[in-house]
């Protein structure tokens, strides 16, 4: 499916890039700040998985590569016009397959009492940023669905939305299954 023999290709010197579809547009556009984000993310959890192992890092190994079809589905916005290639984008099954590892991961813990900081084991530190870059890229997705013109497929911006909810509830995990969660204690320092 991708071919990469040449890294450089100096086409985005004069400060754009192209879409799947073969548009191009300004490094700057809204859609490319989406898609950076979801880049990030990614690289985000990269990091994580130097402190994780197991079921965790399965999970995360396939958060990963889903990342990577988020960004293609961004990349080749759908336009009702053929194109020579099936266009790829996230489906509801990859978010059917979030909710349930949320709910197993869900029932490990207990309930909780206090807002957690985003600290404890170094997993878990790291998955507490990957979920704010998370954040960070729906709120992106969001702007640029209603922006004029654009469009973001419903399931796109729904795996985005429950991506920050697992990443969430795997920093639990990732603290002793809870135990070793830092919570807030409000006015603490007053």
């Amino acid at each position: 499916m991708v071919k990469l023999n040449k890294i450089y290709t100096r086409t985005g010197d004069d400060g754009t890039s192209g879409l799947g579809t073969g548009e191009r547009r300004l490094k700057s556009d809204l859609r490319f700040e989406a898609i950076g984000t979801v880049d990030e993310l990614n690289g985000t959890i990269g990091m994580v998985r130097l402190h994780t192992e197991g079921e965790l890092d399965a999970m995360l190994a396939t958060i990963q590569n889903d990342l990577f079809d988020l960004g293609a589905d961004l990349a080749t916005p759908e336009t009702g016009e053929k194109l020579p290639y099936e266009r790829l984008a996230i489906i509801p099954s990859q978010v059917e397959r979030l909710e349930r590892e949320i709910d197993a991961m869900n029932a490990r813990l207990t309930p909780l009492t206090s807002f957690i900081l985003p600290a404890g084991s170094p997993a878990a530190a790291h998955l507490h940023l990957a979920r704010t870059v998370a954040r960070r890229a729906e709120r992106l997705m969001v702007a640029l669905s209603q922006a004029p013109g654009e469009t973001v497929s419903e399931a796109a911006l729904t795996y985005v939305n429950r991506l920050s909810d697992h990443l969430f509830v795997a920093g639990r995990i990732a603290n002793d299954d809870g135990r070793a969660d830092v919570l807030w204690v409000p006015g603490a320092s007053r």
